[in-house]
Protein backbone atom coordinates (compact mmCIF):
# COMPACT_ATOMS: atom_id res chain seq x y z
CA UNK A 1 0.00 0.00 0.00
CA UNK A 2 1.46 3.43 -1.04
CA UNK A 3 1.06 6.20 1.31
CA UNK A 4 0.56 9.68 0.27
CA UNK A 5 3.79 11.88 0.27
CA UNK A 6 4.46 14.05 3.47
CA UNK A 7 3.44 17.38 3.70
CA UNK A 8 6.44 18.41 5.50
CA UNK A 9 8.89 16.30 2.41
CA UNK A 10 11.88 18.61 1.48
CA UNK A 11 11.31 19.78 -2.10
CA UNK A 12 13.45 18.28 -4.43
CA UNK A 13 17.12 19.79 -5.03
CA UNK A 14 17.30 21.77 -8.12
CA UNK A 15 19.51 20.95 -11.36
CA UNK A 16 23.13 21.57 -11.08
CA UNK A 17 24.17 20.11 -7.59
CA UNK A 18 22.09 22.04 -5.64
CA UNK A 19 23.40 25.74 -6.82
CA UNK A 20 20.25 28.32 -7.46
CA UNK A 21 20.70 32.14 -9.64
CA UNK A 22 19.77 35.02 -8.21
CA UNK A 23 16.30 36.77 -8.78
CA UNK A 24 17.90 39.60 -10.41
CA UNK A 25 21.14 37.89 -12.45
CA UNK A 26 17.93 35.32 -13.83
CA UNK A 27 15.80 37.96 -14.79
CA UNK A 28 18.03 40.26 -16.59
CA UNK A 29 19.94 37.09 -18.15
CA UNK A 30 16.57 35.64 -19.21
CA UNK A 31 15.40 38.93 -20.86
CA UNK A 32 18.82 39.45 -22.78
CA UNK A 33 17.56 35.95 -24.56
CA UNK A 34 13.83 37.85 -25.10
CA UNK A 35 14.09 38.85 -28.59
CA UNK A 36 14.74 35.61 -30.03
CA UNK A 37 12.86 33.71 -28.07
CA UNK A 38 10.26 35.67 -29.25
CA UNK A 39 10.97 35.18 -32.82
CA UNK A 40 10.70 31.64 -32.57
CA UNK A 41 7.42 31.56 -31.59
CA UNK A 42 5.26 32.42 -34.73
CA UNK A 43 5.32 31.26 -38.19
CA UNK A 44 7.96 33.08 -40.11
CA UNK A 45 5.71 34.64 -42.75
CA UNK A 46 5.76 38.82 -41.16
CA UNK A 47 10.07 37.64 -41.13
CA UNK A 48 9.52 37.95 -44.83
CA UNK A 49 9.15 41.78 -44.81
CA UNK A 50 11.72 42.55 -42.58
CA UNK A 51 14.02 41.28 -46.06
CA UNK A 52 13.77 44.24 -47.85
CA UNK A 53 14.76 46.15 -44.47
CA UNK A 54 18.18 43.93 -44.98
CA UNK A 55 18.79 44.86 -48.07
CA UNK A 56 18.48 48.36 -47.91
CA UNK A 57 20.67 48.26 -45.03
CA UNK A 58 22.77 46.47 -47.19
CA UNK A 59 23.04 49.34 -49.72
CA UNK A 60 23.33 51.57 -46.71
CA UNK A 61 26.40 50.02 -46.12
CA UNK A 62 28.05 48.98 -49.83
CA UNK A 63 26.21 52.04 -51.55
CA UNK A 64 29.55 54.32 -52.08
CA UNK A 65 31.24 50.91 -52.90
CA UNK A 66 28.49 50.09 -55.66
CA UNK A 67 28.12 53.41 -57.49
CA UNK A 68 29.36 53.61 -60.91
CA UNK A 69 30.66 56.54 -61.07
CA UNK A 70 31.42 59.57 -58.88
CA UNK A 71 28.40 61.17 -57.57
CA UNK A 72 30.17 64.52 -57.23
CA UNK A 73 31.87 65.18 -60.50
CA UNK A 74 30.67 67.57 -62.90
CA UNK A 75 29.88 67.53 -66.58
CA UNK A 76 28.23 70.12 -68.30
CA UNK A 77 28.11 68.33 -71.43
CA UNK A 78 25.68 66.00 -70.08
CA UNK A 79 23.38 68.32 -67.87
CA UNK A 80 20.15 67.45 -67.74
CA UNK A 81 20.39 64.09 -70.00
CA UNK A 82 17.51 61.49 -69.74
CA UNK A 83 17.20 58.27 -68.14
CA UNK A 84 19.46 55.90 -70.56
CA UNK A 85 21.49 52.97 -70.23
CA UNK A 86 24.45 55.10 -69.75
CA UNK A 87 22.81 56.78 -66.46
CA UNK A 88 20.24 54.81 -65.32
CA UNK A 89 18.46 57.51 -63.22
CA UNK A 90 19.38 60.77 -66.11
CA UNK A 91 21.84 63.33 -65.00
CA UNK A 92 20.95 66.45 -62.91
CA UNK A 93 21.80 70.20 -64.08
CA UNK A 94 25.55 70.32 -62.91
CA UNK A 95 25.80 66.66 -65.56
CA UNK A 96 26.33 64.33 -62.25
CA UNK A 97 24.69 60.68 -62.48
CA UNK A 98 21.62 60.68 -60.48
CA UNK A 99 21.90 57.28 -59.72
CA UNK A 100 25.17 57.30 -58.13
CA UNK A 101 24.01 60.53 -55.88
CA UNK A 102 20.83 58.63 -54.60
CA UNK A 103 22.95 55.22 -53.98
CA UNK A 104 25.25 57.44 -52.41
CA UNK A 105 23.48 59.34 -50.10
CA UNK A 106 22.16 55.73 -48.63
CA UNK A 107 24.54 55.55 -46.53
CA UNK A 108 24.19 59.41 -44.93
CA UNK A 109 20.47 59.18 -45.27
CA UNK A 110 20.54 55.55 -42.68
CA UNK A 111 23.53 57.25 -40.57
CA UNK A 112 21.24 60.03 -39.57
CA UNK A 113 17.90 58.11 -38.93
CA UNK A 114 19.89 55.23 -37.05
CA UNK A 115 21.88 57.64 -34.70
CA UNK A 116 18.80 59.62 -33.83
CA UNK A 117 16.86 56.98 -32.84
CA UNK A 118 19.40 54.90 -30.97
CA UNK A 119 20.08 58.41 -28.71
CA UNK A 120 16.45 58.77 -28.12
CA UNK A 121 15.62 55.65 -27.50
CA UNK A 122 18.65 54.87 -24.65
CA UNK A 123 18.11 58.54 -23.09
CA UNK A 124 14.45 58.21 -23.05
CA UNK A 125 14.36 54.48 -21.66
CA UNK A 126 16.48 55.50 -18.98
CA UNK A 127 14.47 58.99 -17.89
CA UNK A 128 11.20 57.24 -18.45
CA UNK A 129 12.34 54.18 -16.51
CA UNK A 130 13.85 56.36 -13.59
CA UNK A 131 10.59 58.06 -14.00
CA UNK A 132 7.85 55.40 -13.66
CA UNK A 133 10.45 53.82 -10.83
CA UNK A 134 10.50 56.47 -8.22
CA UNK A 135 7.38 58.38 -8.73
CA UNK A 136 6.49 61.54 -6.96
CA UNK A 137 7.94 65.16 -7.84
CA UNK A 138 10.44 63.44 -11.00
CA UNK A 139 7.84 61.93 -12.35
CA UNK A 140 5.38 64.82 -12.97
CA UNK A 141 7.95 67.23 -13.21
CA UNK A 142 9.22 64.96 -16.67
CA UNK A 143 5.89 64.60 -17.32
CA UNK A 144 4.96 68.29 -17.63
CA UNK A 145 7.96 68.73 -19.85
CA UNK A 146 6.90 65.99 -21.90
CA UNK A 147 3.16 67.45 -22.57
CA UNK A 148 4.84 70.69 -22.90
CA UNK A 149 7.58 69.10 -25.59
CA UNK A 150 4.02 67.37 -27.48
CA UNK A 151 2.01 70.50 -27.31
CA UNK A 152 4.36 72.14 -30.29
CA UNK A 153 4.51 70.42 -33.81
CA UNK A 154 7.47 68.49 -33.35
CA UNK A 155 8.76 69.15 -37.12
CA UNK A 156 8.60 72.88 -36.18
CA UNK A 157 10.62 71.99 -32.85
CA UNK A 158 13.44 70.31 -35.37
CA UNK A 159 13.67 73.28 -37.40
CA UNK A 160 14.04 75.78 -34.44
CA UNK A 161 16.59 73.35 -33.21
CA UNK A 162 18.74 72.72 -36.41
CA UNK A 163 18.40 77.19 -37.08
CA UNK A 164 19.84 77.24 -33.44
CA UNK A 165 22.43 74.52 -34.08
CA UNK A 166 23.43 74.98 -37.19
CA UNK A 167 23.39 73.54 -40.60
CA UNK A 168 25.07 70.11 -39.89
CA UNK A 169 24.64 66.44 -40.02
CA UNK A 170 25.10 66.65 -36.09
CA UNK A 171 22.54 69.11 -35.97
CA UNK A 172 19.64 66.82 -37.34
CA UNK A 173 20.78 63.93 -35.65
CA UNK A 174 20.40 65.65 -32.13
CA UNK A 175 17.51 67.73 -33.15
CA UNK A 176 15.47 64.39 -34.38
CA UNK A 177 16.72 62.43 -31.48
CA UNK A 178 15.01 65.30 -29.26
CA UNK A 179 11.77 65.20 -30.68
CA UNK A 180 11.76 61.28 -30.50
CA UNK A 181 12.50 61.36 -26.75
CA UNK A 182 8.55 61.69 -25.19
CA UNK A 183 7.50 58.90 -27.10
CA UNK A 184 10.06 56.69 -25.33
CA UNK A 185 9.94 58.12 -22.35
CA UNK A 186 5.81 57.66 -22.17
CA UNK A 187 7.04 53.72 -23.02
CA UNK A 188 9.01 52.93 -20.44
CA UNK A 189 7.73 55.03 -17.90
CA UNK A 190 4.27 53.46 -18.21
CA UNK A 191 5.74 50.00 -18.36
CA UNK A 192 8.14 50.18 -15.59
CA UNK A 193 5.37 51.94 -13.18
CA UNK A 194 2.97 48.99 -13.43
CA UNK A 195 5.99 46.22 -13.75
CA UNK A 196 7.82 47.47 -10.60
CA UNK A 197 5.73 45.63 -8.11
CA UNK A 198 5.67 42.52 -10.20
CA UNK A 199 6.76 38.87 -8.19
CA UNK A 200 10.47 38.91 -10.24
CA UNK A 201 11.07 42.98 -9.30
CA UNK A 202 9.76 41.83 -5.63
CA UNK A 203 12.54 38.49 -5.97
CA UNK A 204 15.57 40.75 -7.13
CA UNK A 205 14.76 42.87 -4.44
CA UNK A 206 14.81 40.27 -1.82
CA UNK A 207 17.68 39.09 -3.29
CA UNK A 208 19.39 42.23 -2.15
CA UNK A 209 19.19 44.10 -5.44
CA UNK A 210 19.09 47.84 -4.95
CA UNK A 211 17.73 50.62 -6.98
CA UNK A 212 20.31 50.98 -9.72
CA UNK A 213 20.29 47.26 -10.16
CA UNK A 214 16.99 46.51 -10.34
CA UNK A 215 16.26 48.93 -13.27
CA UNK A 216 19.20 48.29 -15.69
CA UNK A 217 19.36 44.30 -15.05
CA UNK A 218 16.09 43.27 -14.18
CA UNK A 219 13.40 45.97 -15.84
CA UNK A 220 15.05 47.59 -18.79
CA UNK A 221 16.34 44.40 -19.98
CA UNK A 222 12.84 43.10 -20.46
CA UNK A 223 11.47 46.28 -22.18
CA UNK A 224 13.87 45.11 -24.72
CA UNK A 225 10.78 43.91 -27.25
CA UNK A 226 8.92 46.60 -26.56
CA UNK A 227 11.72 49.11 -26.74
CA UNK A 228 12.63 47.63 -30.41
CA UNK A 229 9.32 47.13 -31.94
CA UNK A 230 9.02 51.63 -31.06
CA UNK A 231 12.59 51.98 -32.67
CA UNK A 232 11.38 49.91 -35.74
CA UNK A 233 8.40 52.10 -36.03
CA UNK A 234 10.60 55.52 -35.66
CA UNK A 235 13.51 54.62 -37.82
CA UNK A 236 11.29 55.75 -41.24
CA UNK A 237 10.09 58.42 -39.30
CA UNK A 238 13.27 59.55 -38.60
CA UNK A 239 14.50 58.97 -41.81
CA UNK A 240 11.89 61.52 -43.29
CA UNK A 241 12.18 63.93 -40.63
CA UNK A 242 15.85 64.41 -41.85
CA UNK A 243 15.15 64.75 -45.36
CA UNK A 244 12.51 67.05 -44.78
CA UNK A 245 14.99 69.09 -42.73
CA UNK A 246 17.63 69.10 -45.47
CA UNK A 247 15.12 69.66 -48.13
CA UNK A 248 14.17 73.36 -46.65
CA UNK A 249 18.02 73.94 -46.38
CA UNK A 250 18.16 73.73 -42.64
CA UNK A 251 20.39 70.13 -42.55
CA UNK A 252 22.73 68.60 -45.03
CA UNK A 253 23.90 71.00 -47.45
CA UNK A 254 24.84 70.56 -51.35
CA UNK A 255 26.72 69.14 -52.61
CA UNK A 256 26.79 66.50 -50.45
CA UNK A 257 23.95 63.75 -51.54
CA UNK A 258 21.26 63.09 -49.52
CA UNK A 259 17.99 62.38 -50.48
CA UNK A 260 16.34 65.30 -49.22
CA UNK A 261 19.04 67.87 -50.73
CA UNK A 262 18.77 65.57 -54.22
CA UNK A 263 14.57 66.34 -54.35
CA UNK A 264 15.05 70.17 -53.34
CA UNK A 265 18.16 70.23 -56.43
CA UNK A 266 15.76 68.73 -58.80
CA UNK A 267 12.15 70.43 -57.61
CA UNK A 268 12.66 73.35 -59.93
CA UNK A 269 13.01 71.00 -63.04
CA UNK A 270 9.44 69.22 -62.57
CA UNK A 271 7.59 71.80 -64.46
CA UNK A 272 9.88 72.49 -67.15
CA UNK A 273 10.14 68.19 -68.52
CA UNK A 274 13.30 67.05 -66.36
CA UNK A 275 11.02 64.83 -64.00
CA UNK A 276 14.05 62.57 -63.33
CA UNK A 277 16.10 64.46 -61.24
CA UNK A 278 13.66 64.85 -58.01
CA UNK A 279 11.72 61.61 -59.23
CA UNK A 280 14.28 59.16 -58.16
CA UNK A 281 15.26 60.99 -55.04
CA UNK A 282 11.65 60.73 -53.71
CA UNK A 283 11.19 57.14 -54.41
CA UNK A 284 14.02 56.22 -52.83
CA UNK A 285 12.87 58.00 -49.61
CA UNK A 286 9.39 56.76 -49.84
CA UNK A 287 10.41 53.48 -50.38
CA UNK A 288 13.01 53.37 -47.47
CA UNK A 289 10.03 54.74 -45.20
CA UNK A 290 8.00 51.92 -46.26
CA UNK A 291 9.76 49.34 -45.69
CA UNK A 292 10.78 50.37 -42.05
CA UNK A 293 7.29 51.00 -41.38
CA UNK A 294 6.54 47.20 -42.71
CA UNK A 295 9.62 45.98 -40.88
CA UNK A 296 7.49 47.97 -37.83
CA UNK A 297 4.54 46.05 -38.16
CA UNK A 298 6.40 42.70 -38.61
CA UNK A 299 8.15 43.04 -35.19
CA UNK A 300 5.42 44.41 -33.63
CA UNK A 301 3.26 41.15 -34.28
CA UNK A 302 6.44 39.52 -33.27
CA UNK A 303 7.29 41.08 -30.57
CA UNK A 304 4.78 42.97 -28.84
CA UNK A 305 3.22 40.52 -26.17
CA UNK A 306 0.04 42.55 -25.99
CA UNK A 307 -0.75 41.49 -29.89
CA UNK A 308 0.45 37.68 -29.30
CA UNK A 309 -2.70 35.34 -28.66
Amino acid sequence: MKHPPSRFASPPSPAGGGRTQRPGRASASGALGALTRSLNQRSATPLLTLAPAAVLLLLGLLGPTLAPQDPLATDIARALQAPSAANWFGTDALGRDVFSRVLTATRLDLLIAFSAVLTSAFAGSVIGAACGFAGGALDRWVGRLVDVLMAFPLFVVAMALVAALGNSVSSVVWATALINLPFYIRLTRAEVAVRRQAPYVQAARLGGAGPLRLLFTVLLPNLLPLLAVQMSLNLGWAMLNGAGLSFLGLGVRPPTPEWGVLVNEGAQYILTGQWWVALFPGLALFGAVYVFTLAGDALRDRLDPRRQT
